[in-house]
């Protein structure tokens, strides 16, 4: 079977900060779809984009009171259609790029990306990834997640691991939004009322608040990431 995941992330910058990184979060997601699938979720989104008129590109820090009903139908769509999203929560004080990762956080970030990728993989698939574009300090990070996604899951097939403007995939824009609902609730900074009525749209759906998760969650599974002690 085929596979696509559309991949974003949160809180990179906590990665480099000087200042204090306590209460500050990494998060990285993905949406994960059948690739037969794809073009019935994006005439779906088109739809939801005529009802509520909206044009251009739509993502979390987009969520205001007059678009707030177009964010909840999309938390709606996500439910009812055949697809899962599974994110990691990445504490930024736990972690250590210069103990585990040769004082590299890029790569220590792409590390973190293979971990999301890898245990979601079955064997006997295919799968092609698309991640949003942005600037990597090492061009070659793509190509390296791809070939070490491959070398690690010989019996699926990593068809491509791509970068792409995130202005192009309502797929990797919907990710955006279940993304920063996850953040608002781990950093518990969000004050406005339109972002507060989607993420209590996406518990609503849930059942439960947004909250680590067992790893058999399959529908919406969170992943809190701790360093092991002793």
């Amino acid at each position: 079977m085929d596979f696509e995941v559309y991949c974003d992330e949160s809180g990179q910058q906590f990665l480099t900060t000087k200042g204090s990184r306590l209460n500050k979060y990494v998060l990285i997601g993905g949406l994960w779809t059948e690739a037969s699938r794809r073009e019935n979720h994006k005439s779906k989104i088109k739809h939801l984009r005529e009802i509520h008129q909206v044009h251009g590109e739509f993502k979390w820090n987009r969520v205001s009171p007059s678009r707030q009903e177009f964010y909840r139908d999309l938390v709606e769509l996500f439910f009812a259609e055949p697809m899962s999203f599974r994110c990691l929560v990445l504490p930024a004080e736990q972690l250590d790029a210069v103990r585990f990762h040769e004082a590299d956080e890029e790569l220590m970030f792409y590390k973190f990306y293979y971990q999301l990728l890898h245990h979601w993989i079955s064997d006997f698939n295919r799968y092609r990834i698309f991640v949003d574009l942005k600037t990597n300090r090492v061009q070659s990070r793509i190509r390296a997640l791809e070939k070490v996604l491959r070398n690690a899951n010989p019996r699926a097939e990593i068809l491509s691991v791509q970068a792409l403007p995130s202005r192009e995939l309502d797929l990797l824009q919907l990710t955006d939004v279940l993304l920063g609902a996850v953040s608002s609730r781990f950093r518990a900074r969000t004050t406005s009322t339109a972002k507060l009525a989607v993420v209590e749209a996406l518990e609503d759906g849930l059942r439960h608040p947004i909250r680590p998760t067992t790893r058999h969650a399959s529908k919406f599974n969170v992943f809190c990431f701790r360093t092991r002690s002793g």
